[in-house]
């Protein structure tokens, strides 16, 4: 049997930035659980942005350090990392960005030492506006950040949250991943509300998905009937080339750029613009 194909995406090629945006779009990709491809989307659509003439910057907002490592940087040897910026008074914000290996593309690391923000910040003034607070000097500097978020809902999480413009939802093609949902959304209007109601949800991302599997299409046909149009037309597939990529310590588009999951980025890319004038 022939494998079953994703929709058609017909969207034109983004041009260039409108100058008048003078300041990055900040978008959190967030998901309490983990193991639904968080890191791997935060990684590929930064590069897949890169391509497309987007200045980008992630940040590794998780303690585990994926996002760094998946880009070729050693966590454990870093002599500062976004802890220092966010606990450390006076610490430049341009100090601990590093230049990746794709044009276009930098990184600000974080390795084991963030997990003690989470709660040293608890006595902090203000303390769920703290990222926006620390970053502000860097977003002139670039069109879109990428907020790698850590696989919780605690205090790091709600600070990307504040500190954002819109949130994606990467979301794994299993009944298990759709019950956290619910209360992802709920902890998005939250934020909305109190915090920063500029925030919006930009979609959901149907990850790891095999449409040769019945329950990988009932789980996505579910999320379609529950979301609608907040659900990205792509979906990223599973491919073994994921693992590779993290080993390479590189992006999908530069590891296999003409396989299809650099397509699929290459075409998340281009929603998330065609959906997000601003960046």
């Amino acid at each position: 049997m022939a494998e079953q194909t994703d929709a058609l995406i017909d969207l034109p090629e983004p041009g260039p930035r409108d100058p008048a945006q003078t300041e990055a779009f900040v978008i959190a990709m967030c998901n309490q659980k983990g193991g639904v491809g968080k890191t791997t989307t935060t990684i590929n659509l930064g590069a897949a942005l890169a391509e497309l003439g987007r200045r980008v910057l992630l940040i590794d907002f998780d303690p585990q350090g994926s996002l760094s490592v998946g880009l070729g940087i050693n966590p454990h040897a870093l002599e500062a990392s976004i802890y220092d910026l966010l606990m450390v008074r006076g610490t430049d914000p341009a100090s601990l960005v590093l230049n990746s290996k794709i044009l276009g593309l930098d990184v600000m690391p974080a390795n084991i030492d963030l997990s003690a923000a989470e709660v040293q910040l608890v006595s902090e003034v203000a303390r769920e506006h703290t990222l926006s607070r620390v970053i502000a000097p860097l977003k002139k500097n670039y069109d879109v950040i990428l907020i790698d978020c850590a696989p919780s809902l605690g205090l790091l999480t709600v600070n990307a949250l504040t500190s954002a413009d819109g949130v994606l939802i990467p979301l794994e093609s299993e009944f298990f991943a759709l019950r956290g949902v619910a209360m992802l959304t709920d902890t998005i209007s939250k934020v909305q509300e109190r915090l920063n109601n500029k925030l919006e949800l930009i979609g959901i991302l149907g990850t790891m998905f095999d449409p040769r599997t019945l329950h990988n299409k009932e789980v996505l046909e579910r999320v379609q009937e529950a979301f609608g149009e907040v659900v990205f037309t792509t979906k990223i597939r599973r491919t073994v080339k994921f693992p590779e990529t993290t080993v390479a310590g590189e992006p999908i588009t530069t590891y296999a750029p003409r396989s299809p999951a650099a397509k699929q980025y290459r075409d998340l890319a281009r929603e998330v613009l065609a959906r997000c004038p601003a960046a």
